[in-house]
């Protein structure tokens, strides 16, 4: 945890205020003590009713002053914790930006949620703590030894003896609380899981009348996380009576001992009430530290976790210095690509060699699994090749800031993605200062305008969370919509036709003819209708290039491409 206390240099001044006023709030709580001893001692046992009220009136001054500093170190204390907190967000947010898909699914979606939301949580809550009890508490439980000693040092023996069993008590806690706290974090997880792919997945699982299966599920990971948060609150349990009784010993043997010293006349009554005052601010320094003690368990691992995201280097990162492009612009060409996904024992695409023009269109057809979409989520580098090269304009992309490769492309992916926001800001997503003809003009070519032209408030239409409120034929032409408004070098179109019928095809396809005239076309596509007017069509088979040529060339030489066009198009289709 200590390492990402770096994140606090920012508040250091808050820290050093908040430092000064915790010490002047411990001096006036211990000052107290003193105060109503001296009242006891010489007003009390002397009858002086002035002398009470002079001392009594300082009392409330003391107290007073206590407070207002007690107020001001919460309120900073507050202030830091909430802002480092906010810190901590953006750092892990900024870091999974950076991070490509293998990292996303090394740490997975679930435990990330888990980590920018509930583990910060556990760190706010904790630095809170930390700021207030751990400054306050040792400074209350040393200057409190200090004055009990000064008042009586006989008596300290009982102080002697109390501490150390508060001191074993406190090293069971955080002995057998840490493991707990570790399982419990994994545990969140695990029940976020569940309830992602419940909430994502509800048409399938309803389709297969599965609900009940799903409960089940979920039951099992809550009952889990529930049976180990039991565990640590049985421990909590027992612990606490044990420090209260030891807490109760305590005062009761100084009022003993204390009582028999007074009848000796070693010891004065004011003196001994402000002993068992003293002997209580110890306790409670002590068991505001087993508090702290309680939650640091489970922000460590909590803290860990984040660790893990913070400290976790980026497989892609950008070179320290950019080469110039020296080839047309939105120029592609593969050398000896070669690509495993880890852990996989085959390679998912190998030694693929082929160039992609301006002015061109190039699908790219195969089976299920034959390493499509693998292969142009290689050119935005969503993965880095393994062996091989891939360059653009003539520069190898890892040479190439991601931000300049990717300003280069317009990316459709095969699951099309909206976002909450109108249908305005989820085309303008792809150009954020598009104005509202490149906007219009957009949707027309994507063939979207005219059904955003019958909804009620058009453009201005709100998209419901993950486009819930469109169709999977509008949501692909909105993001169509988005590819072409940012009017790029390259255009990737990852099966992004699929939902949309064979009508809206042609006259989609039709239309982006003229619109990508200039540009790089890939299409990844399962329909052999959308990819047989394509300048050069690629055929991948297990990963592996199996053919290269137009539509007729291919039905010429090619079997695997046969038997693809034979499956969809009848004979006098073909003919």
């Amino acid at each position: 945890m200590a390492k990402l206390f770096r994140f606090l240099k920012p508040y250091s001044s808050y820290i050093g205020a908040i430092l000064v006023l915790l010490f002047f709030q411990a001096m006036a709580d211990l000052y107290l003590p003193t105060l109503m001893s001296d009242i006891i001692n010489n007003g009390v046992v002397n009858g002086d009713s002035v002398y009470i009220m002079k001392i009594g009136g300082f009392m409330l001054l003391v107290a007073l002053g206590g407070a207002v500093c007690m107020i001001s170190a919460s309120y900073l204390s507050s202030r830091t914790a909430t802002g480092f907190a906010n810190d901590l967000r953006k750092n892990i947010f900024t870091r999974a930006e950076s991070f490509s898909l293998h990292e996303f699914d090394k740490v997975g979606t679930s435990s990330m949620i888990t980590r920018t939301t509930n583990d910060v949580t556990q760190i706010q809550q904790v630095t809170v703590m930390a700021l207030r009890m751990m400054i306050y508490a040792p400074i209350m439980a040393i200057g409190g030894i200090i004055m009990a000693i000064t008042k009586d040092k006989q008596l300290t023996w009982v102080l002697a003896v109390a501490i150390p069993l508060l001191g074993l008590v406190i090293f069971f806690v955080a002995k057998t609380a840490i493991p707990l706290f570790k399982l419990m974090q994994k545990k969140i997880d695990k029940i976020n899981l569940v309830l992602r792919e419940n909430l994502t997945g509800i048409r399938v699982i309803r389709a297969f009348n599965r609900q009940e299966d799903e409960k089940v599920r979920f039951e099992e990971a809550s009952i889990d996380l529930t049976n180990t948060a039991i565990k640590v609150n049985k421990m909590m349990a027992v612990v606490m009576p044990i420090m209260m009784l030891i807490m109760n010993l305590t005062s009761v043997s100084i009022i003993w001992f204390g009582g028999i010293r007074i009848d000796n006349g070693d010891m004065q009554v004011g003196d001994m009430m402000a002993f068992i005052q003293y002997a209580m601010q110890i306790m409670f320094s002590f068991l505001m530290l087993a508090m702290m003690f309680v939650l640091i368990p489970r922000a460590e691992a909590s803290a860990e976790r984040i660790n893990e995201v913070l400290d976790m280097e980026p497989e892609i990162v950008d070179p320290k210095s950019a080469d110039k492009a020296d080839k047309e612009r939105g120029y592609i060409e593969f050398k000896n690509v070669n690509f495993s996904y880890p852990g996989a024992e085959q390679p998912a695409i190998e030694d693929i060699t082929f160039s992609a023009r301006p002015g061109e269109t190039t699908a790219i057809i195969g089976g299920t699994g034959s390493g499509k979409s693998t292969l142009i989520s290689l050119i935005p580098r969503f993965y880095d090749v393994q062996s091989g090269s891939i360059l653009v304009d003539g520069v190898d992309i890892r040479e190439m800031t991601q931000e300049n490769l990717r300003s280069k492309i317009g990316f459709v992916p095969q699951k099309a993605v909206l976002f909450t926001g109108t249908i305005a800001e989820n085309i303008k997503y792809g150009k954020e200062d598009a104005t509202d003809e490149e906007v219009k003009h957009a949707s027309e070519v994507a063939q979207a305008a005219d059904f955003v032209s019958k909804i009620k408030e058009g453009y201005e239409s709100v998209i419901a969370q993950g486009g819930n409120n469109v169709s999977g034929g509008q949501k692909q032409r909105l993001s169509i919509a988005r590819a072409l408004v940012r009017k790029p070098e390259i255009y990737i179109f990852d099966d992004s036709f699929s939902a949309l019928d064979f009508k809206t095809d042609a006259k989609l396809r039709r239309a982006l003819k003229d619109e990508t005239k200039d540009a790089t076309v890939i299409i990844v596509a399962q329909r052999v209708s959308t990819v047989m007017d394509a300048d050069r069509i690629i055929v991948l088979d297990e990963g592996k290039i199996a053919g290269i040529g137009n539509h007729k060339e291919l039905l010429a030489s090619n079997e695997i491409y046969r038997e693809i066009v034979s499956s969809q198009l009848s004979e006098e289709e073909l003919a």
